[in-house]
């Protein structure tokens, strides 16, 4: 029978526990056994022990919140790093934040605030947008404040990150479309300032040349990952003479506008052109045509990055600031198919 107010003793004379075994399963669950931490649960379960959480963070003066920062919560790309940064924090009974930064230019007293104000015990930095020296100025204020970056990052800031092989991801992309014949590559960008614009368009680069495929600055144009960035580009592309064959775009949603802005010139993808995204976001598979793209394990790049950031709340785990970089496969579609005859 369970009585009025169960107390944590209660827990452990159920679970043939300790008190203290109680509250390291119901705090840090990765210091005891499976079969410890599944007595102690349904302990928990059949007493109706519930934690009291404004105690407990008091006491610790803890928050037990993260703070993601997004750069764009209306891009669909997020979603799921988000679910597996989620799944991950709250198996530690972590909650999670979650911030738009596009919506105001983020500066070390904003990142303090959050801090200091008892909001959040560390950062997951899904933006690789924000200042270095903001968060230098951050990190000299806090620096036992840990922060970890998932899929975007900033160069030169030292800390842990997980990202996708972006490099890896393009040469696929290209090879697949060299298979397919093509020899003239057209790329449309991702914003300028963005990290992950800037690898994906060097990585074409390198791996078009080292085909040995036909490449010219004028096919490359900018984008900012929208869809709307591919309509833009695809008013040009439609008129180019004897231009690239194959576009190969730095993300899904400038490869749904370029393949929808090209069918409303009479383009027809792919029997005029082949095009190809970057993400493997939900849509992919059913557009039309079906995108051929590449595939980032969003989900556990969430996973991983919520993992190094409790690693250090915990302090169980020493802190190495290099990337944990996450394979990636190519996912052919509808949208890539032989160059035609009339466009070699």
């Amino acid at each position: 029978m369970r009585s009025a107010k169960p107390k944590v003793i209660d827990v452990a004379r159920l679970a043939g526990v300790s008190t203290a075994t109680v509250s390291r399963v119901l705090n840090d669950p990765s210091m005891v056994s499976e079969a410890t931490r599944e007595a102690v649960q349904k302990a928990v379960q059949d007493t109706g022990y519930r934690v009291n959480r404004a105690a407990r963070n008091l006491r610790t003066n803890r928050s037990r919140t993260v703070l993601a920062l997004v750069p764009n919560l209306s891009n669909p790309f997020f979603s799921n790093i988000l679910s597996g940064l989620e799944r991950e924090l709250n198996a530690s009974d972590y909650s999670l934040l979650v911030t738009d930064s596009s919506d105001v230019t983020l500066s070390s007293d904003q990142l303090q605030r959050y801090i200091s104000a008892g909001q959040a015990d560390g950062l997951i930095i899904l933006d690789g947008d924000i200042d270095q020296r903001e968060l230098e100025a951050l990190q000299a204020v806090l620096a036992t404040v840990p922060v970890v970056f998932a899929c975007e990052w900033v160069e030169g800031f030292a800390c842990p990150s997980v990202r996708a092989d972006n490099s890896e991801g393009i040469r696929m992309l290209v090879d697949h479309l060299w298979e397919l014949g093509h020899r003239r590559f057209g790329h449309v960008a991702g914003p300028s300032t963005n990290v992950l614009s800037r690898k994906r368009q060097e990585a074409f680069a390198k791996f078009v040349r080292i085909r040995g495929g036909d490449l010219r600055q004028a096919w490359m144009l900018p984008g900012n990952f929208s869809i709307e960035a591919g309509k833009i580009a695809a008013k040009k592309v439609a008129t180019l003479q004897n231009g690239p064959t194959a576009w190969i775009c730095a993300s899904d949603q400038i490869a749904f506008g370029l393949i929808a802005g090209l069918t409303d010139a009479g383009v027809k993808v792919p029997d005029d052109l082949s095009v190809t995204g970057f993400d493997n976001i939900e849509m992919t598979e059913v557009f039309n045509p079906p995108l051929t793209t590449i595939h980032q394990h969003r989900n556990k790049m969430g996973n991983e990055a919520a993992r190094q950031l409790l690693h250090q709340l915990k302090g169980s785990h020493k802190v190495i600031n290099e990337p944990t970089v996450m394979p990636v496969y190519l996912v052919a579609r509808k949208s890539t198919g032989p160059v035609t005859q009339a466009r070699v």
